[in-house]
Parts: structure tokens; sequence; C-alpha cells
């Protein structure tokens, strides 16, 4: 059971930033990551997993949204660590291949080899208004220069497979051979030369991608080790593991080579009562005025005018077909449906996870949850999102490993 820590900020949690024992500038400071990794490597985690947005979100003034370079973040972490992962995010939209290539190897070879990348298009409008675009590109279009750069990246790190870094001090010898030169144009431009750092004597760094689209699932078939995903309901889960392992196998490539993670936000106590408390306080801290605008943008619906106490006038089929997150915007709106929720249900329950599987009980209780969907082939691994960190890395570390070794 592979298991990443999710680092969000303050926590994952839409309201965790208000938490009384939070301090509020927290996720602006090193001392904050730190700890986050270090808890996690002590409780027993896999790997640490740093998501990553290019702009300001909406109601900046409101919430915060202000966030460091993931990968800056990690080279640091890598120094007060020892075996995590070190998974960042970097976008295929907005970065050349050979800063990509070059900073995830220079990760990598600080890290000893523990860097990861975890793929995206990026997707708010404000991030292409930010980059001068006019508007952000069609799913189709981000995924087809997003097949471009991470081409590109394996082939600047694959030209360096033949040269040899001898570093001979008594012949003067720095490599056996020159590595090739890489020709090629896209989407990003064009590269004609070598990138000035070979990936040796580590392999390269682990990819992970969480498009959950049909464009998005070939695309992860085809590169991915990881594939990072929203379920909420174990029979959805298991039909999209089987997606991604059948997409493998076409891709040329061995099913277990990809292992499906999808993300789980444990409110996790000594008693079921006690983490539904936990829950309900971070429930009150919720400002509707910021939640809402986040979730009509996310949805693509309108929520104006709608009596927040009565049951989502939507299902799925009204999701409108956007370029922002359409396939998670089907599955939150399938879950509200499913269960009845109200408008204020609802925005609760994305604020709690986005959708992700919320599970509130005991560290018994989600550890059999974990277990029950890997036995039933759901999963290979979760994505841990604490509510609240660094805390919440603890509080697991605390509750739920010990029946996870068990």
């Amino acid at each position: 059971m592979i298991l990443n820590a999710v680092l969000f900020g303050h926590g994952s949690h839409e309201a965790a930033w208000r938490s009384p024992n939070m301090r509020a500038t927290a996720p602006l400071e090193l001392s904050h990551w730190v700890d986050c990794a270090r808890l996690a490597e002590d409780a027993g985690f896999d790997g640490v997993f740093l998501g990553d947005i290019l702009c300001l979100q909406d109601r900046p003034e409101q919430h915060p949204s202000e966030a460091l370079d993931p990968l800056m973040v990690l080279a640091a972490l890598a120094g007060v660590t020892d075996r995590l992962r070190l998974i960042g995010t970097a976008s295929t939209s907005f970065n050349h291949p050979v800063h990509l290539a070059r900073r995830l190897l220079t990760l990598n070879h600080l890290s000893g080899g523990r860097a990861g990348w975890n793929i995206v298009t990026s997707s708010y409008p404000q991030e292409a208004r930010l980059f001068g675009w006019p508007e952000m590109p069609s799913t189709k279009e981000r995924y087809d220069l997003a097949e471009e750069v991470v081409s590109a990246v394996q082939s600047l790190w694959s030209a360096w497979g033949d040269s040899h870094r001898t570093a001979d001090k008594a012949t003067g010898q720095w490599l056996d051979m020159a590595p090739k030169e890489v020709q090629l144009e896209g989407g990003f431009g064009q590269i004609n030369g070598t990138l000035n750092l070979s990936p040796a004597p580590y392999a390269r760094p682990l990819l992970a991608q969480a498009g959950s689209s049909p464009t998005g699932l070939r695309f992860a078939a085809r590169h991915a080790d990881q594939v990072f995903t929203v379920q909420s309901d174990i029979n959805g889960a298991k039909a999209f593991r089987a997606q991604v392992r059948q997409g493998a196998i076409e891709a040329g490539r061995h099913p277990d080579a990809v292992c499906v993670l999808p993300g789980l936000v444990p409110f996790v106590a000594e008693t079921k009562q006690a983490a539904e408390d936990d829950l309900a306080d971070l429930t009150r801290l919720i400002g509707m005025a910021h939640i809402l605008p986040k979730l009509e943008r996310f949805t693509g619906l309108s929520f104006a005018g709608l009596d927040p106490d009565r049951p989502l006038p939507y299902g799925p089929n009204d999701v409108s077909e956007i370029t922002f997150s359409n396939s998670r915007a089907h599955l939150l709106v399938a879950q509200a449906e499913r269960e009845g929720m109200t408008l204020r249900q609802f925005a609760a329950r994305f604020a709690a996870g986005r959708g992700h599987l919320l599970v509130v009980g005991t560290g018994r209780d989600v550890a059999e949850t974990m277990q029950t969907w890997v036995d039933a082939g759901a999963a290979d691994g979760f994505n841990i999102m604490p509510p609240l960190l660094p805390s919440g890395i603890q509080t697991f570390g605390i509750h739920v490993m010990p029946h996870l070794s068990r």
C-alpha cells in the first residue's frame, strides 16, 4: 500500500487556516514544511506530495492562496529527510522542457534519487491571463502540448544514456564520451542541444499524473508511475483503476507499472464522535462567500438565489463541458445527487476534501476502509490529505498506521 502525505498549505480543509491552533502564515515559512516532512517520514509515509497553482485563486482577500514554488520547497526538504519520495507539481503549459528537465534532475541529485514530478496541464483561467494567453486552451490542446513537453523532457534525460561520468582526475577525463544532442520542435518552441546535467547515477524521477478525463487517462497510462485520482465510491474506483491498467497494456506497459492512488481525507480520533466533532468544528469556519464562487468555478454551475438548505437542484448531466476540471465536477455533483445533499452540505463536502474519499472515525475505521479498497482492487495506495497540517500527519501516524502495520 503506497502512502503519500499530501501537503496542501495549512491542510486539505478549506477552513484549515482559521483553526484556532493554526499559525495563519505557517505555509510561508520553511519550518512548517520541515515539520510536515519529518513527521511524515517518522510516521512511515512513502512520500510527500506538493500541489501547485500558478495564480491567485478567487477572492484572495478572503482566503489564502499565496503559494511557494513546490520544487524549491522539496529541495529544502531533501536535506532534512532520508527516505521520503519528494513529489512536486510543475505545469507543462507554462514551463519549457529544458527548465523542467533540469529542475527535476537537480531535485533528484539533491535528494539522492527521490524526486517525483506531478505532471499538470494547468486549468485556471487566471493562469492563462497571468501568462498572457487570451484564454485557457481546450483539454485536448493542453494535453497535446503536455505530450510534447513530457516526451521532450524524457528525450533530454535519455540523451545521456550512452555517456558515462568517469570524473578521472589522473587522466583529466570527465565523461567517456559526449552525450547526444537533442533536436526537437513543438508547441514549446525548439530544442537544439544537450541538457547540462546527467541523470546518473540515479534512475529518472518518478512521474505522477492526475487527469481523469478520457484524454487524461490515456496520457497517464502512457507516462505515469502513479496516478492520482478523486474517487469517493469503491465501485467507481475499481472501474477507474481497471481503465488505467487496461490503458497501460494498450500503451505497451505492464499494468503493475502504474499505481492508482485515490485521495483520502481522514478525520481520525480516539472515538468516532470526537472525529465527527473535529469535522464539525472546521465546517463552522467555512466562509460561504468564499466557497460558493469557488464551487461555481469548479462545477460550472450557478448557485445564485438557491436556498442553501434545500437539496441541490442539479445532477451530473447539468455540468457544462468546461475546460477547468470537468471529470471531478461530474464526480462531485453525482455524489451530491446520490446522497441528496443540500447546497450547504454540498459546499461543506467540497470544503472538506473537494470530492475525495472522506473517512470520519477511529484509526481502525480508517485503516479498515483503506484495506477494503486495496483488497477490492480499487487502489494501490492512497494520497493521504490531512485536514490540518502538520498535526494531521502525526494524528494519522498515531491512530491509523499501527492498524495498517498489523
